[in-house]
């Protein structure tokens, strides 16, 4: 058989070991504890049971040769009287003869095979004349039969004179000493990962917005100073979240104003050339302006709750109609799934939109996953976007004129905001062809 190099053996090896840090430390805990029990076990039974078996058999083997050469020395009822009364009194033997009767053909041997070799080479090492025994029809004796001219020599012996007949509570001693150190090792070992995976817990749910106030650094030191770094950090981010959010709202703030009183001046004056030009210009900023706040304010203070996907998906196509696009829904109508409502439907906003300003039919559909999450496409039949500039597309502020003249009346922050959401809820949104020609949207998140 060829054997595979290390590095590839390594490899392979490596795959079969588990990915989990429960079950590895499990593992780097078991495997020792299994490994000396079985060097414990196996020195037992091949320096002491075997031992010990070995000289019980020949010591048995040696009362059945005297028993035997007794009898064919004088092969008389009384000399055979005496011998079995004197093995029954001396040596817990039970001796008889089966006149003219012959070894029976068949060899019937136990399960645990070094008893029945070890007793047969003590009977051959003793005995000249042929013998045969059996361990298993009687649980508590050995079976020995020799054959003598005049008929079968019958020997009954205890089975403690053969073999070790204690080793089992050896055996159950150790296993129960296994068990005990595993439950140890399985109790110590589960709180120290939970405490990991507690951690692990608070991170994600970070990742989606919940700040998780029931969080507290636990486990061991390592664990906890992991744990107290993670807090730290957290409140760093949550600081600068508040911090961006509100320059932004109050630039926003500061730039209504002025534009509210553009707006105002442009009303109240008489009707000119570039008059429906400059609102549009007004118009124009205030949106950019409402899409810098989206965008800052992400999803910062919303709670989730249970909401009718089905309804979003309504909403969603009311603005594709309003945009001039035709709109095909299809959508369970008892599908709900727990999402943050305000910051889902700007997403799916964000996404319908672009598909209407883009395509002249839009089509939203949704479906429950069978591992319990959600699947939500957007598609439309316009020019689409090519597949190395799918993630380009995300990025914020990205304007993809060449390929689709994206957000025109924006700042290329459509997408951004609607992964941003996605990402906050556990999920993503990934781009491909979609089946009308066009591009597919497609949001997943988990259950």
């Amino acid at each position: 058989m060829r054997l595979l190099p290390f590095p590839v053996f390594w490899r392979v090896l490596k795959r079969q070991l588990p990915t989990t840090l429960w079950g590895r430390s499990l593992l780097i805990i078991v495997l020792p504890i299994l490994i000396m029990q079985g060097a414990v076990t196996w020195a037992f039974f091949d320096m002491h049971w075997q031992t010990v078996t070995a000289r019980l058999s020949e010591g048995l083997a040696g009362d059945v040769a005297w028993a035997a050469e007794s009898y064919r020395d004088e092969p008389t009822p009384a000399n055979l009287a005496v011998i079995a009364d004197r093995g029954e009194r001396s040596m817990q033997l039970s001796i008889a003869l089966r006149p003219d009767a012959k070894l029976p053909g068949e060899q019937r041997r136990g399960p645990i095979g070094v008893v029945d070799r070890t007793l047969e080479a003590a009977l051959a090492a003793r005995l000249d004349q042929p013998f045969w025994f059996d361990t298993t029809r009687y649980p508590a004796y050995v079976d020995i039969q020799v054959q003598q001219p005049t008929g079968v020599l019958r020997i009954i012996a205890p089975r403690e004179r053969a073999v070790a007949t204690q080793a089992h509570i050896f055996v159950l001693w150790l296993m129960l000493a296994t068990v005990l150190l595993m439950g140890v090792a399985i109790l110590f070992i589960r709180n120290q990962v939970r405490a990991i995976e507690r951690l692990a817990e608070a991170a994600e749910a970070f990742g989606r917005g919940e700040m998780s106030p029931k969080f507290k650094p636990h486990g061991a030191r390592e664990v906890r100073q992991a744990a107290v770094a993670f807090l730290a950090m957290r409140d760093r981010i949550q600081r600068h979240i508040e911090q961006r959010t509100a320059l932004l709202a109050s630039v926003s703030h500061d730039l209504r104003t002025p534009l509210t009183r553009l707006r105002l001046e442009l009303a109240l004056a008489p009707q000119f050339k570039r008059q429906s030009a400059m609102k549009g210009d007004l118009d124009e900023m205030e949106h950019m302006i409402d899409e810098y706040l989206a965008f800052a304010k992400g999803e910062a203070g919303e709670a989730t709750q249970a909401v009718d996907v089905s309804a979003l998906l309504k909403a969603a196509g009311e603005d594709v109609k309003r945009a001039g696009a035709e709109v095909e829904i299809a959508a369970p109508t008892s599908l709900t799934a727990s999402l943050r409502p305000i910051a889902f439907k700007r997403a799916l906003a964000n996404l319908a939109g672009n598909a209407a300003a883009h395509g002249e039919h839009v089509r939203l559909t949704a479906r429950a996953l069978a591992s319990g999450g959600l699947e939500i496409a957007v598609e439309d039949d316009g020019p689409g976007i090519p597949d190395d500039m799918h993630e380009e597309a995300f990025r914020p502020f990205s304007r993809l004129d060449e390929s689709r003249n994206q957000n025109r009346k924006g700042v290329g922050l459509g997408l951004a905001i609607a992964r941003d959401v996605a990402r906050g809820h556990g999920g993503d949104i990934t781009l491909a062809r979609s089946e009308l020609g066009g591009l597919r949207a497609l949001i997943r998140l988990p259950g």
